[in-house]
């Protein structure tokens, strides 16, 4: 009996400032999943994983903003990508390089 491994689930998500919080623009799992991430990467979109949130997120409707119990979670990463890119961003001004 082979085990197998339940299919990949992806799922996006929009903020913009004049939103009052992020709301899911694509999701889907398997092909539809890898899809969503390949074209994230392609666009140089940090793409997260946690399972537990993305299972949490797979539930809400497209077009859909999070409801406010995310609200936390989701502004806690949201908060950590702006100083990661600020970070990067910064370090090319000055010359350095980050591995």
């Amino acid at each position: 009996m082979t085990s197998r491994a339940p299919p990949q689930n992806a799922v996006a998500l929009s903020y913009r400032t004049s939103d009052f919080s992020p709301r899911v623009v694509a999701k889907g799992q398997g092909p539809i999943a890898e899809e969503i991430i390949r074209r994230a990467r392609e666009a140089g979109v940090y793409v997260h994983q946690s399972t537990e949130l993305v299972g949490i997120l797979m539930r809400i409707d497209l077009d859909r903003h999070i409801p406010p119990e995310l609200y936390f979670v989701v502004a806690e990463l949201l908060a950590w990508l702006h100083r990661t890119e600020h970070s990067k961003k910064a370090a090319r001004a000055n010359g350095a390089g980050i591995a």
